[in-house]
Protein backbone atom coordinates (compact mmCIF):
# COMPACT_ATOMS: atom_id res chain seq x y z
CA UNK A 1 0.00 0.00 0.00
CA UNK A 2 0.92 3.50 -0.81
CA UNK A 3 0.53 6.29 1.17
CA UNK A 4 -0.63 9.95 0.20
CA UNK A 5 0.28 12.49 3.85
CA UNK A 6 -1.97 15.10 4.69
CA UNK A 7 -0.62 18.37 5.78
CA UNK A 8 0.18 17.59 9.76
CA UNK A 9 1.99 14.28 8.58
CA UNK A 10 4.30 15.76 7.11
CA UNK A 11 5.03 18.70 9.49
CA UNK A 12 5.01 16.09 12.25
CA UNK A 13 8.52 15.34 11.31
CA UNK A 14 9.68 18.61 11.69
CA UNK A 15 8.21 19.56 15.24
CA UNK A 16 10.59 20.00 18.19
CA UNK A 17 9.46 16.93 19.72
CA UNK A 18 7.44 14.34 16.66
CA UNK A 19 6.05 11.46 18.24
CA UNK A 20 8.56 8.94 18.24
CA UNK A 21 6.37 6.21 17.04
CA UNK A 22 5.47 7.77 13.93
CA UNK A 23 8.96 8.55 12.93
CA UNK A 24 10.11 4.72 13.17
CA UNK A 25 7.06 4.05 11.28
CA UNK A 26 7.93 6.30 8.50
CA UNK A 27 11.70 5.48 8.67
CA UNK A 28 10.59 2.02 7.46
CA UNK A 29 8.72 3.25 4.67
CA UNK A 30 9.92 2.75 1.31
CA UNK A 31 10.15 5.98 -0.66
CA UNK A 32 8.21 4.94 -3.51
CA UNK A 33 5.11 4.31 -1.27
CA UNK A 34 5.33 8.39 0.24
CA UNK A 35 3.07 10.95 -1.64
CA UNK A 36 1.79 14.09 -0.91
CA UNK A 37 -0.50 16.37 -2.13
CA UNK A 38 0.85 19.88 -4.00
CA UNK A 39 -2.21 21.60 -1.63
CA UNK A 40 -0.25 20.05 1.19
CA UNK A 41 2.74 21.49 -0.07
CA UNK A 42 0.72 24.93 -0.48
CA UNK A 43 -0.77 25.00 3.24
CA UNK A 44 3.30 24.16 4.30
CA UNK A 45 4.72 27.05 2.56
CA UNK A 46 1.61 29.00 3.81
CA UNK A 47 2.96 28.26 7.45
CA UNK A 48 6.15 29.05 6.59
CA UNK A 49 5.90 32.01 4.93
CA UNK A 50 3.63 33.30 8.62
CA UNK A 51 6.01 32.44 10.75
CA UNK A 52 8.91 34.07 12.57
CA UNK A 53 12.01 31.94 10.79
CA UNK A 54 10.60 30.86 7.38
CA UNK A 55 14.15 30.62 6.55
CA UNK A 56 14.07 27.36 8.46
CA UNK A 57 10.96 26.06 7.53
CA UNK A 58 11.66 26.65 3.97
CA UNK A 59 14.84 24.79 3.97
CA UNK A 60 12.72 21.75 5.34
CA UNK A 61 10.11 22.32 2.59
CA UNK A 62 12.73 23.11 -0.89
CA UNK A 63 15.21 20.75 0.50
CA UNK A 64 14.27 17.85 2.78
CA UNK A 65 10.64 17.35 2.09
CA UNK A 66 11.20 17.52 -1.72
CA UNK A 67 13.63 15.07 -1.68
CA UNK A 68 11.92 12.56 0.74
CA UNK A 69 8.25 12.70 -1.23
CA UNK A 70 6.57 12.57 -4.40
CA UNK A 71 4.18 15.63 -4.92
CA UNK A 72 1.44 15.04 -7.08
CA UNK A 73 -0.26 17.53 -9.07
CA UNK A 74 -3.93 18.72 -8.41
CA UNK A 75 -4.98 18.18 -11.49
CA UNK A 76 -8.47 17.50 -13.55
CA UNK A 77 -8.98 14.21 -12.57
CA UNK A 78 -8.25 15.23 -9.37
CA UNK A 79 -10.79 18.11 -9.96
CA UNK A 80 -13.32 15.72 -10.88
CA UNK A 81 -12.95 13.72 -7.33
CA UNK A 82 -13.04 17.16 -5.84
CA UNK A 83 -16.05 17.76 -7.20
CA UNK A 84 -17.75 14.89 -6.90
CA UNK A 85 -17.22 14.55 -3.14
CA UNK A 86 -17.88 18.12 -2.87
CA UNK A 87 -21.54 17.52 -4.07
CA UNK A 88 -21.80 14.79 -2.18
CA UNK A 89 -21.00 16.16 1.05
CA UNK A 90 -22.81 19.75 0.70
CA UNK A 91 -26.29 17.52 -0.57
CA UNK A 92 -26.03 16.01 3.07
CA UNK A 93 -25.37 19.70 4.90
CA UNK A 94 -21.94 18.65 5.79
CA UNK A 95 -19.04 21.05 5.29
CA UNK A 96 -14.87 20.52 4.93
CA UNK A 97 -12.21 22.67 4.51
CA UNK A 98 -11.17 23.18 1.08
CA UNK A 99 -7.65 22.12 1.19
CA UNK A 100 -8.45 18.60 2.94
CA UNK A 101 -11.17 18.37 0.35
CA UNK A 102 -8.65 18.71 -2.79
CA UNK A 103 -5.90 16.34 -0.18
CA UNK A 104 -9.04 13.89 -0.12
CA UNK A 105 -9.65 14.06 -3.85
CA UNK A 106 -5.97 13.05 -4.70
CA UNK A 107 -5.73 10.56 -2.47
CA UNK A 108 -8.87 9.06 -4.05
CA UNK A 109 -8.17 9.84 -7.54
CA UNK A 110 -4.46 7.82 -7.45
CA UNK A 111 -5.42 4.87 -4.83
CA UNK A 112 -3.69 6.22 -1.72
CA UNK A 113 -4.45 5.75 1.76
CA UNK A 114 -4.41 9.07 3.67
CA UNK A 115 -2.08 9.42 7.14
CA UNK A 116 -3.11 12.17 9.15
CA UNK A 117 -3.83 12.89 12.68
CA UNK A 118 -7.05 14.13 11.89
CA UNK A 119 -8.90 11.50 11.51
CA UNK A 120 -12.51 13.28 11.70
CA UNK A 121 -11.67 15.41 8.96
CA UNK A 122 -11.54 12.91 6.70
CA UNK A 123 -13.55 9.97 8.16
CA UNK A 124 -17.24 11.14 6.60
CA UNK A 125 -15.58 11.18 2.95
CA UNK A 126 -17.20 8.51 1.05
CA UNK A 127 -14.42 5.97 -0.25
CA UNK A 128 -11.33 7.71 1.64
CA UNK A 129 -8.83 5.02 2.82
CA UNK A 130 -7.38 6.69 6.45
CA UNK A 131 -4.08 5.13 8.20
CA UNK A 132 -4.15 5.79 11.64
CA UNK A 133 -0.65 5.75 12.65
CA UNK A 134 0.23 9.31 13.27
CA UNK A 135 -3.04 9.64 15.23
CA UNK A 136 -2.51 6.47 17.04
CA UNK A 137 1.07 7.35 17.86
CA UNK A 138 -0.18 11.02 19.16
CA UNK A 139 -2.59 9.41 21.81
CA UNK A 140 0.29 6.74 22.81
CA UNK A 141 -1.00 3.66 21.46
CA UNK A 142 1.74 2.94 18.59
Amino acid sequence: MAFLFDTDALSEAFRKRPAPSYLHWLSQLPPDQQFTSSVAIGELYKGAFRSTDPVKHLINIDVVLSSAVTVLPFDVATARVYGQIEAHLSSRGQTLDDADLRIAATAICHGLEVVTGNLRHFDRIPGIKLHRVLADARQGLS
